[in-house]
Order: C-alpha cells, then structure tokens, then sequence
C-alpha cells in the first residue's frame, strides 16, 4: 500500500493516496514512513492542521531527526487558528532540540585583511527552476566581484539547465547531495567562507542543521522561508521593515536586518507574455483570481473571499493549482465555497498547466488578483504584477503574511 500510495501522490492523485495511507497506518500505527507520507498528502491538499498531526504522529514512531520536525513547522505558517507568537515558540523549541552544539572554541582561518575580497556562500537546494530562483538569480548575477567571491554549496537533487547557469556564475561550485552534516561543515570552513546565507529555512531539501555546527563566522537567513529559523546560532534574518516592523524581533532568534529598499528583487520570466487589456468588457463580469499553492487557501481566506463573491453576485473566482487535477480534491474546495453560500457558476477551478507561458496567460482572464492570508503570496503576488493585474493583499501580524505588503508597498 505505502508503494502504491507513493504512485498516487506523484501522479496527484491525492484523495487515493490518502486512502491508501490510511490504511498502511491503521494496519501498522507504529510505521512512522506511513504517518510522514499521509502528512504529505494531506498538506498537499490543503488540510495543513491535519498535516501537522500526521507528522506528530511519525515523530512519536522514531523519524524524529531534523528535517521530519521541520516539516511540521513548515505547516505552521499556514494555520489562521495559531497566533504568532506560539508558532514562534515552536520554531524555538526545535532549535533548542536540534540546534544546541558545544560553542565553538577554535578561531576561524580567514584573513582579517580589510583589502581582501569578501566569501559569501550560498547554502540551498534551489539551484535550479524553482519559485527561489526569481529572486536569487539576478542577485548572483549583480554581485560586485571585485569586492566578493562567491561560492555556492548546492543540495540540489535533480539539476536542471539552471543549475549549470548558477555553475558558471559562481567562483565555487560545491555539490554538497553526498556529504553528511559535518563533512558539510567542515568544506565549508575549509573554504573560509565569511558570510554564510541559507536560503531554505525548513523547506524541502534543506541543509539547516549544518549552520548549528557554525562552519562560518557569520551566518544569515534569507528569502526561502517566511519565518524564523529558530536556530541559535543563525546571526541574522535578511528582511525589510514592512515585513518585520519594529516588535517583530519577539517572533525572530535572529537579529534583523532590515533591507532599505525591501527584501526582495523579482526578475519576471523571459517567457511572460504581453500584459492584455482589462478582461472585464470582454467576459462581462468581474474575476478575482490566485494561483497560489492550496495550502495557503485558509478557512479564515475562503470565508472573506466568499462574502465578497456574494457581495458582487454577477463577479467570478478564478483558482489554479496542480492538485486541482485530483477531481476529489476539486469536489472538496468546491464544497467549502457552496456551504458559504457561494454558487457554483461563481468558481472557475483549473487544473495546472505544464507550460510556464501558458501558466501566465492565465493573468489574461483576472481583472483583481486576492493574496491569501495568513501565508502571503511571493512569486505568484510578482507574476500577477507583472501581468498587469493588480493585488489586493491584507497585511498580517508576522512576516509570512506581510510579504505582499512589503511587494506593493515598494510599488
């Protein structure tokens, strides 16, 4: 079953995955690969509360390791129901459980010489076509040479044409998938990086336990993950000051560095099409629109967003997501809509398209583009922008949902 059950989350058949899973766990509750993989698949539809359980469950059975735990925090940014600062508690508590090492005792290598160029690396594993690189490729590109090396330790499982891109951009190209968390550590200061930035957080792939072992004399947290890591030894968050105004360090270990001109620089796709005219004279009604990942769709968002389809009765909700091609799951979000009183003509639910410039026509059919709260939009709010459709965003109380404010505030 935990086979089949694999097959079905791969072929996005979630709602059979799910099925599947169920019955490894009842069968056999003491499977913790069971649990972690029912997580999986109910994360995937959105049920982030359920998710979160099911990892709990998987770390009562054994898989108690880093990145099991960190998954469940991962689901955390996406609960309405949670306060801040609790969710911040809990990314603590995981620091203190994973993060906790000896203080170093032992200088650094690198030169003091003020002359001497920088080494900044880069520790991800999003080196390659992933929302990430909208935002870290043109900085790569930009980095003043004469005043930085620049390395990349790159976690990356499945290179792309990208990744050989970022190869040739960087002084250092380090493959990192075979090296376990110390020997991780120890190239890294054997390269005498100075500032290390990690860009994953606890996302998919990430290599954060090895900041814990402090290869570097300064370590950063940047861009992949809207919150904080939790991690003692994490010197600094790279933010600005609509996404973290001031109080926002009670929700940080990190201290914050808030960037003048915002946290983020976009760079659109090279394959997004023309911006259109409005779409509104053309369909005769008005559509809101999100492309966001279903888990960020909240019972506190779907609740708004039907008062306002109800406000405007002749208006459209136009949702696109992968997971839409699961007709169990599309039957489900439909439901949630229809017990609000939202009629059915009113949603367009689409399935993902394959192609990026396809995926971006998309923006042609929506007039106002609604962010989901309480975990914001990034690529998708950009994307929007940049074909023409403006946001309308709610700014929240932590980071994770202040990202689109931080985007149009700078606009």
């Amino acid at each position: 079953c935990l086979a089949l059950a694999i097959m079905a989350h791969e072929a996005r058949r979630y709602a059979l995955g799910e099925w599947l899973l169920r019955r490894v766990v009842a069968a056999a509750p003491d499977d913790g690969e069971g649990w972690l993989m029912l997580g999986s698949v109910l994360y995937a539809q959105g049920r982030v509360v359920e998710a979160g359980l099911a990892h709990e469950e998987a770390q009562r059975r054994g898989l108690a390791t880093p990145g099991h735990h960190a998954n469940a925090l991962l689901y955390l940014n996406y609960r309405h129901d949670l306060p801040a600062a609790e969710i911040a508690r809990r990314h603590r508590d995981w620091g203190a459980a994973h993060g906790g090492v000896v203080a170093r005792t032992a200088p650094f290598a690198n030169s003091p010489d003020p002359g001497r160029r920088l080494r900044i690396g880069y520790l991800s594993p999003d080196f390659r076509h992933h929302s990430v690189s909208y935002f870290l490729q043109p900085l790569i590109e930009a980095h003043d040479r004469a005043g930085f090396e620049i390395h990349a330790f790159a976690h990356v499982e499945k290179p792309d044409g990208l990744t050989e891109h970022y190869r040739r951009l960087v002084d250092g190209w380090h493959d990192v998938r075979r090296l376990d968390d110390a020997a991780l550590a120890r190239l890294i200061e054997a390269r005498r990086i100075d500032i290390l930035v990690e860009l994953a957080g606890h996302t998919g792939g990430s290599r954060l336990p090895v900041c814990a072992l402090r290869p570097a004399p300064v370590q950063a947290s940047w861009l992949g993950y809207p919150n904080t890591t939790g991690l003692p030894a994490m010197d600094w968050r790279l933010v600005d000051a609509v996404t973290d105004p001031p109080g926002a360090e009670a929700l940080a270990v990190e201290r914050l560095y808030r960037l003048p001109d915002g946290f983020l620089c976009y760079r659109p796709s090279d394959k997004a099409p023309e911006v259109s005219p409005l779409p509104l004279p053309r369909q005769g009604h008005v559509t809101f629109g999100t492309f966001n990942n279903p888990a960020k769709l909240s019972p506190a968002a779907i609740a708004c967003w039907s008062r306002i389809l109800l406000a405007l009765p002749d208006s459209r909700l136009l949702l696109g997501s992968q997971v839409l091609t699961d007709p169990l799951f599309r039957s489900r979000l439909r439901r949630r809509f229809e017990q609000l009183g939202v009629p059915r003509r009113q949603l367009d639910l689409r399935a993902g398209v394959g192609d990026h410039r396809q995926h971006l026509l998309r923006y042609h059919e929506i007039d106002i583009g609604l962010d989901p709260f309480p975990y914001a939009g990034t690529t998708t709010t950009c994307e929007s922008l940049w074909m023409g459709v403006p946001v309308v965003t709610l700014a929240g109380e932590a980071h994770v949902g202040r990202v689109g404010a931080s985007l149009l505030h700078r606009l």
